[in-house]
């Protein structure tokens, strides 16, 4: 189970649910793994329906990883995401919608 007051979502990765959270670390990671200069691009990219595969590959390599998973993008890309490519996105914009706003009630 998730801990939002935390900033996790759990994320299914080929049958085993992982959390997943955007530390600090992990929110370095993701700049440089998409060479941004900020997240505030990335989010609005999130926000606006324009972010690509690729944004969202980086956002849940860098969240797993920053909640214990040990793999990399190669191994994720090769792997069954819960919900497909569209939950892949939807856990993607939760793990930014979390890593800067406070949950808004238990969930």
């Amino acid at each position: 189970m998730a801990n939002p007051w935390r900033g996790e979502v759990v994320v299914t990765v080929d049958g085993q649910d992982w959390p997943a959270r955007l530390t600090l670390g992990a929110l370095v990671e993701l700049e440089a793994a998409l060479g941004a200069d900020s997240l505030v691009g990335l989010a609005e990219r999130f926000e606006e329906g324009r972010y690509s595969a690729r944004d969202v590959l980086a956002v849940l390599v860098a969240g797993l990883r920053a909640g214990g998973w040990d793999g990399d993008a190669g191994a994720l890309a090769g792997a069954e995401i819960g919900g497909g490519p569209v939950g892949a996105a939807r856990a993607a914009a939760l793990l930014l919608a979390r890593a800067f706003a406070l949950p808004e009630g238990p969930g």
